[in-house]
């Protein structure tokens, strides 16, 4: 509690982010993410509210011939084989306990959403029948998984949502409808780039889902004992139902992203579009402050991008934590290269010293991402984009500086004591080393950008050795090592590097210069000279006689004292001391 109060007067006069580091809390939490007793308890938890969902339902809404002990049987293969499915194909969904319980938390409320129509129309009809298939939201599970998990979790809430959804509503026709729905919906939502686009693949799947009800002949129904038994009316009046629902499910889904996202900390791609606006507080302050930052983080996020497309990455996050892993250079930019000016503050420092400095920003990134509040995707970016590796730069000079300093002693010209002591590890970045796919990508974006920086009249073969040596010695120092990262795909990554850095630093021609026009102009200004010759001599004249030349503001103290009526000299206005 007194911790508390501290950060808060600490956090009053802007010392501190206001909150407190995770490395205090994260043995817990992690103990709970990947606990196996958690999990089973997870899994026990569903299994029983499946079972209670088909053992109350009414008799005449379950499968005829899995009532009874057959239905228990087929639920509990169909849960094992969802399991099974979730831990050799989902792998790191199984072993998170938080993905898991999504999973389960997203399947259960399609279950549960399944039961309105179900209760509502509960005839035993051939068109209450039809509107228990029609009005089942197949799409619910498949869109929210396929957006908060990806193209795999929406294809495995397509499968089993709609297995137990047949299973519960009591049709075959259900199965085969909801699998395409759900296919459908988890192709159509994949690569949404506007929240706008949500709609447009909500009618997408309304208009699948109508082509399956009418291949498998649910609308059929319809036509004998339709809702206005009038033919095909009835037939369009339940499609329009289908369509209808599609829209609803799709609404449903555009409001409980946010709230799934803030609960399971998800950046869906939809935010990841958003968090990519420039006018964010951060970069808006990179671009007053240290714009050489700011337009190197842009070059970096070109790069990763481009990188990230070429591997199957996530190249929307690569380009937004491209944007912001090197915030944490707005508490010191003037001791970054890129917004050095004239005089290098480094020069004045000891080289172990601008090793902390430069070093520094890591850690300043991570606490000014804390304190606008940035995703941990962002966050984890700003603290692996560098890893372990070594500050070579001040490394080597710190080295220089102690052979002086020993050949000074070995001269006489100083004492032993005076050696400075050089370590590596003082010149290496705290890490951690990239942890995922998109970390690395944005790590060796930056060094390579870094680099390219410094080539001298770049040519393709030079821009080729320059990306092959950087991921060599990447590779050579452990800082892949983590990462998710093929060879298949450091030989792409190498490509798309090369292929982005020819285009951004291409020569180009040398414009002739126009002589002709030169010469045009030259004539003009003689003609001019001698017009108003004859004016400009007299103002010239007086000026040399007050003793100041034309432009002369630096001559200013030629000026010629005034004396004052009472006698003391006095300079012209403007005359320096």
């Amino acid at each position: 509690m007194f911790d508390f109060f501290k950060r808060l007067r600490l956090k009053r006069q802007g010392y501190s982010c206001g909150r407190k580091r995770r490395e205090k809390t994260s043995g817990w939490r992690e103990a709970v993410r990947g606990s196996p007793v958690v999990r089973w308890v997870m899994i026990g938890m569903f299994g029983l509210a499946a079972g209670v969902l088909s053992v109350r339902f009414p008799e005449r809404l379950v499968v005829e011939g899995l009532r009874g002990p057959n239905g228990g049987v087929a639920l509990a293969v169909l849960f094992a084989a969802a399991l099974v499915h979730l831990r050799c194909n989902l792998r790191r969904t199984w072993d998170r306990n938080s993905r898991l319980m999504l999973v389960f938390g997203a399947m259960l409320l399609q279950m549960l959403v399944f039961l309105v129509p179900c209760l509502y129309f509960r005839g035993g009809t051939e068109f209450d029948a039809a509107l228990r298939v029609l009005l089942a939201p197949a799409a619910l599970g498949p869109m929210l998984l396929t957006q908060l998990l990806g193209r795999r979790h929406g294809m495995f809430a397509a499968l089993y949502g709609s297995l137990w959804g047949g299973l519960l509503v009591g049709s075959a026709e259900c199965v085969l409808v909801g699998m395409v729905t759900g296919m459908t919906a988890m192709v159509t939502v994949r690569h949404l780039r506007k929240r706008g686009q949500l709609l447009r693949a909500a009618l997408v799947t309304g208009v699948a889902s109508v082509v399956a009800a009418g291949a498998v002949g649910v609308f059929w129904g319809g036509v004998e004992v339709g809702m206005v038994n009038q033919g095909w009316l009835g037939v369009g009046t339940e499609a329009l139902l289908v369509m209808a629902t599609t829209l609803v499910t799709a609404l449903v889904v555009g409001g409980l992203l946010p709230v799934f996202e803030g609960v399971f900390r998800i950046t869906t791609p939809l935010s990841w579009l958003e968090l990519a606006d420039l006018n964010h507080p951060l970069l808006r302050r990179m671009t007053m402050e240290a714009p050489g930052t700011y337009h190197h983080s842009l070059m970096v996020a070109n790069l990763a991008e481009a990188a990230a497309e070429a591997v199957g990455a996530d190249s929307t996050q690569c380009r937004v934590c491209s944007y912001f892993h090197d915030i944490g250079k707005l508490v010191k930019p003037e001791y970054c290269i890129e917004n050095i000016g004239d005089e290098n503050p480094h020069d004045d420092l000891a080289p172990s010293m601008s090793a902390l400095v430069v070093m520094a920003h890591v850690k300043d990134g991570v606490d000014l991402a804390c304190r606008y509040k940035l995703n941990q995707e962002i966050t984890d970016v700003i603290r692996q984009h560098h890893g372990t590796s070594l500050v070579y730069f001040f490394y080597r000079k710190a080295l220089e500086q102690q052979e002086t300093v020993k050949q000074a002693v070995a001269e006489g010209r100083a004492s032993s004591e005076d050696i400075p002591e050089v370590s590596e590890s003082s010149f290496r970045y705290p890490g951690p080393r990239p942890m995922t796919r998109e970390s690395a990508i944005v790590s060796l974006a930056d060094a390579v950008e870094s680099a390219s920086r410094a080539l001298v009249k770049p040519t393709p073969q030079k821009i080729e050795v320059m990306i092959e040596e950087i991921v060599r010695a990447r590779l050579k120092d452990g800082q892949l090592d983590e990462s998710a990262l093929t060879m298949r795909d450091l030989h792409a990554i190498r490509e798309s590097f090369a292929k982005t850095l020819r285009t951004s630093l291409h020569r180009r021609i040398p414009y002739p210069e126009a002589k002709e026009a030169k010469v045009r102009v030259e004539s003009v200004s003689e003609e001019k000279g001698r017009e108003t010759g004859e004016r400009q001599r007299p103002v010239k004249a007086a000026k040399q006689v007050t003793g100041v030349e034309a432009g002369g503001a630096g001559q200013l103290s030629n000026v010629i004292q005034m004396p004052l009526p009472g006698g003391a000299p006095v300079q012209a206005a403007g005359q320096g001391k």
